[in-house]
């Protein structure tokens, strides 16, 4: 059974001494935060225990259920792809190496059950108390305070994964080192496309072309198509490639490919840019 969910952030909670739903899985992302109780978290077929103030990540790639032991009091936070999408604008480049979605779905967390040291167990407590109480008179799905209440739990759950030894990223990228490989590729196109580029550095690629314009000022695209023209105009300046070859190099299906490319980006053929250049 998948159960559904259409708004992009909702909140739950209610106490069983029974749970509820039997084996399922999600077509969104939760939060799982234990008020209080006691019991077993049966997830992929991994049995963890849990008690008070433990919290678990759940995805859509997930099959869970619990096991109840003593009455237990649930808070689930749950969202789609799109809450972080829409939000994207507001997230810190320390997110873009592994975003909130890419974290939910890290295999390691679900193997382990975080443990939250003092003062993060009682801030973890808090803010999910904040989010609950929040939700109780506005709406919010979105607040741009509950979005960053969000966030801080995934500062926590960082956290506690460098405590823990779960490496669920690697680091922002060095700016020169993201400039090398492009150029470095700009003759492969499918080496630079976003899905392949995020990839190489570890970067989500939700948040690739924010944190790309951020930190050059430049989208990627514009930047992609800029640079690629300026080599483009330089073999035709320097007479001494043919347009084929030209179009070979840059890895453009044929000749007409790669002229109605440079026509669309300078308003006219390359025959009369070289024509220009001469004159």
């Amino acid at each position: 059974m998948k159960r559904k969910q259409f708004e992009p952030l909702e909140i739950d909670t209610f106490e069983a001494l029974e749970y509820p739903f039997p084996k399922h899985s999600h077509t969104y992302y939760e939060l799982v935060y234990i008020f209080k109780g006691s019991g077993n978290h049966h997830i992929n077929k991994i049995i963890i225990p849990y008690k008070t103030g433990d919290l678990f990540l759940i995805s859509p790639d997930d099959e869970h259920f619990f096991d109840i032991r003593k009455s237990t009091r649930f808070c689930f936070i749950k969202f789609n792809d799109g809450y972080f999408e829409s939000n994207k604008h507001l997230v810190p480049d320390n997110l873009i190496t592994a975003s909130p979605n890419d974290i939910m779905r890290n295999t390691h967390l679900k193997e382990e059950k975080l443990i939250f040291d003092e003062p993060c167990k009682t801030i973890l407590q808090k803010t999910v108390e904040n989010i609950f109480d929040y939700n109780q008179f506005h709406k919010i799905s979105d607040s741009p305070i509950i979005f960053f209440q969000i966030l801080s739990i995934f500062g926590l759950i960082r956290e506690a994964s460098v405590k823990m030894n779960l490496k669920i990223n690697s680091g922002i990228p060095k700016k020169e080192d993201l400039i090398t490989f492009i150029h470095q590729n700009i003759y492969s196109p499918e080496k630079i496309r976003i899905q392949n580029i995020s990839e190489h550095f570890n970067i989500s690629k939700t948040y690739f072309g924010s944190y790309f314009k951020r930190n050059f000022e430049v989208s990627y695209r514009k930047y992609i198509t800029d640079y690629k023209l300026k080599l483009i105009e330089k073999r035709i300046q320097a007479g001494q490639m043919t347009m084929k070859q030209i179009a070979f190099e840059f890895g453009f299906t044929d000749e007409s490919h790669l002229t109605n490319y440079f026509k669309k980006q300078m308003n006219m053929n390359p025959s009369d840019y070289k024509f220009q250049q001469i004159l």
